[in-house]
């Protein structure tokens, strides 16, 4: 007998959800954004902001690049490692994302976004699936996961985007990613 669910409620979709939900919610509601996201000069007043950036996003394109990642990348995590591993990596990625921003970013300037945690996960599949073939949504043909995040993380540094959090989730995930590839190297492919 055929299952015709297609849409199960996970932590994959609860997130994306949530995300969604509160990007909307900033649109009615501007000051959200500033209330939500993370300023190094006013976290002490404001230390909810280290987890409540993670859910902030700048506009359209940010949420949907942000969420279209996040739903390829952490299928592929769930379907590997599970979802408790998933959201290990994602929260503490993007915790670990801003704690860099906190201590290497502008302190008067606000950081907001998945990102951190996005890398977190994708540093995770460098490690165990490094030469999975991606596409790059300017390069026309496939190439492997280490170099598309080896551009990725280049482009952080162009202006206006934090690249604080994108290396702190990263160097997060490649750490999780040699753990994980230790104890289960039954996922570990070459």
């Amino acid at each position: 007998m055929r299952d015709y669910n297609f849409f199960t409620l996970n932590s994959l979709w609860f997130l994306i959800t949530i995300n969604f939900l509160i990007f909307l919610v900033t649109l009615v509601r501007p000051d959200m954004v500033s209330f939500m996201g993370l300023a190094p000069a006013l976290f002490q007043s404001r230390p909810w902001t280290i987890l409540t950036s993670l859910f902030v996003h700048g506009g359209l394109w940010h949420i949907a690049f942000n969420m279209i990642s996040l739903y390829f990348v952490g299928n592929l995590i769930i379907k590997l490692l599970g979802e408790n591993k998933f959201l290990k990596v994602y929260f503490a990625g993007g915790i670990l994302g801003n704690i860099f921003y906190l201590l290497l970013g502008n302190p008067t300037t606000l950081g907001f976004g998945a990102s951190g945690a996005i890398f977190a996960l994708v540093g995770v599949l460098v490690i165990i699936v490094p030469k999975l073939p991606v596409y790059i949504f300017f390069i026309p043909v496939a190439v492997p996961l280490w170099a598309a995040v080896l551009v990725f993380l280049l482009i952080s540094f162009l202006p206006h985007i934090a690249w604080q959090a994108h290396l702190g989730g990263l160097v997060l995930g490649l750490v999780a990613g040699l753990s994980f590839r230790r104890k289960e190297r039954a996922f570990y492919f070459r």
